[in-house]
């Protein structure tokens, strides 16, 4: 079960983390530009890696290499001009999410909506403790104990294995991400989020809420959802399912050796599966992990569920997202954002 971090927890932890994150108030209209001014990066041709070899599979591999240093590069570069405040100190805080595989050394920052689910699986058979990764159910995966996450080692340990092992991560679109969040865990049947998340934003939000709703917390709208993200006092606190991207995994704090992109997950993770030397065999699962009979968010979607929301509102989550756009090279998503 994936608990929430409540706004006191944040107050804790600030002692622990020096991290100064870029508010939305201070974004200026001149930083805003280097959407419309950076360089976009963009996928290279679908060519299988596993392909015999020769030309077009040598030229795909060195035009994604070049794809990923470029994102890093983009990364390290806005790190610099707006992260250059940040503690250099690691903490067991900032290595929360981070999940470790002992048997081939490779450190995976878990970002839920961005194909979490199916990474736990490819980590737990290269771990050896299942051989396929599609017969592993989403339970066995989050609540199974199989991998440990890399705050429960001590410290001489943690910064071993952040020097040693390969370390990842996969984004998504954020825009995209909150809404498949959103619609994960409201549209469907889950009783943990209608009843934690659920209950307090409807009875803040919603007027003259029905005792039923009040009762189950079913049937948040996604401008509830909206008003909820968007509000400085929350009823109760943020979740890594719509946290931040660059929150949850600290990229100018820890140097990953490969950061993905969830639209282009099957090229990508060969790839990553291919540098760490994991058996040929083995690939990424593709199945949607939860609620499969769902269209998986598009961006027609996104565009569908923000067409609820006035301008401003989505403007200001926008705004929220800010940082993991410059971070990560996604482009602004609606022509009417400044």
């Amino acid at each position: 079960m994936q608990h929430p971090n409540v706004e006191e927890n944040k107050q804790k932890a600030a002692t622990v983390s020096q991290e100064q994150d870029i508010g939305s108030s201070q974004i200026t209209k001149r930083q805003r530009k280097l959407l419309k001014t950076s360089h976009q990066i963009t996928h290279s041709k679908n060519v299988s890696l596993t392909s015999p070899p020769g030309s077009a599979l040598e030229e795909s591999l060195s035009n994604l290499s070049s794809i990923l240093k470029a994102r890093k590069q983009v990364l390290k570069n806005m790190c610099a001009k707006y992260k250059s405040d940040i503690s250099m100190s690691i903490t067991p805080d900032h290595v929360k999410y981070i999940y470790v595989e002992e048997k081939y050394k490779v450190l995976y920052c878990e970002v839920p909506k961005s194909g979490c689910s199916n990474w736990k699986r490819t980590l737990i058979v290269l771990s050896g403790k299942a051989s396929n990764p599609n017969n592993l159910k989403h339970e066995q995966v989050h609540y199974g104990g199989y991998l440990k996450t890399l705050n429960k080692f001590n410290q001489k340990e943690i910064m071993h294995r952040l020097q040693t092992y390969k370390k990842f991560m996969f984004v998504r679109e954020p825009l995209d991400r909150v809404v498949s969040a959103y619609r994960d865990k409201f549209e469907n049947p889950n009783d943990y989020y209608h009843n934690l998340f659920g209950k307090p934003i409807i009875s803040k939000y919603r007027v003259a809420p029905s005792a039923e709703a009040l009762k189950t917390g079913n049937g948040v709208t996604f401008k509830e959802f909206v008003q909820y993200l968007l509000d400085g006092h929350r009823p109760v606190g943020m979740d890594i399912h719509w946290e931040q991207m660059n929150k949850l995994c600290h990229p100018c704090l820890i140097d990953y050796d490969l950061i993905g992109k969830f639209e282009n997950m099957d090229e990508e993770s060969n790839f990553l599966l291919r540098m760490i030397r994991a058996p040929d065999s083995l690939k990424l699962p593709s199945f949607k992990d939860r609620n499969p009979k769902d269209v998986r968010t598009s961006k027609e979607i996104t565009e569908k569920y923000f067409s609820q929301v006035s301008l401003m509102e989505r403007q200001k989550v926008y705004d929220f997202c800010y940082m993991d756009y410059l971070m990560f090279n996604y482009s602004k998503p609606f022509n009417d954002l400044y």
